[in-house]
């Protein structure tokens, strides 16, 4: 699979961590940033992650800051995308089953990379559901549609 990797100096020893171990597990990664953990903004790399997916340069994005939900904000900005920050596997696993999520998004400062791998792991491998679920990931599009009319 390839996946999308960004981070800022909060996220980027998790995000270096997950990228050893997806390509270790035979995975392309692009890695957009940060590349040290120097103090940087966020923004910049959450939204060129999200939009490797978003335009199909990558399968799934991971992206990483000290929180989690910076990224998360960011990334759902760009068109097409629907990010969830997940703090155990559970919430990994119904975020794909029920919302098709495409990109995951990590807290660097409360989540360890024993805690991190299982919830990438959960994330990459399970399925959308489809069925009543396609039908409200439908909705959002619509909605994600109404609020930029000039998009298709």
């Amino acid at each position: 699979m390839r996946i999308a990797m960004g981070a800022d100096h909060a996220g980027f020893a998790l995000k270096e961590a997950i990228k050893g171990n997806l390509e270790a597990a035979g995975h392309e990664v692009t890695d957009v940033g940060t590349h040290s953990d120097e103090s940087t903004d966020y923004p910049p790399y959450a939204a060129e992650a999200a939009s490797l997916v978003a335009g199909g340069g990558a399968d799934r994005g991971v992206i990483v800051c000290g929180s989690g939900n910076g990224v998360a904000i960011v990334a759902n900005k760009i068109h097409g995308i629907r990010a969830v920050n997940a703090h155990d596997v559970a919430e990994a696993e119904m975020a794909r089953r029920h919302n098709d999520i495409n990109v995951l998004t990590l807290s660097g400062q409360r989540l360890s990379i024993e805690e991190a791998a299982p919830i990438v792991e959960e994330f990459l491998k399970e399925g959308f559901e489809g069925g009543r679920h396609e039908r409200r990931v439908d909705e959002i599009a619509a909605v994600e549609r109404a609020a930029a009319p000039d998009r298709t």
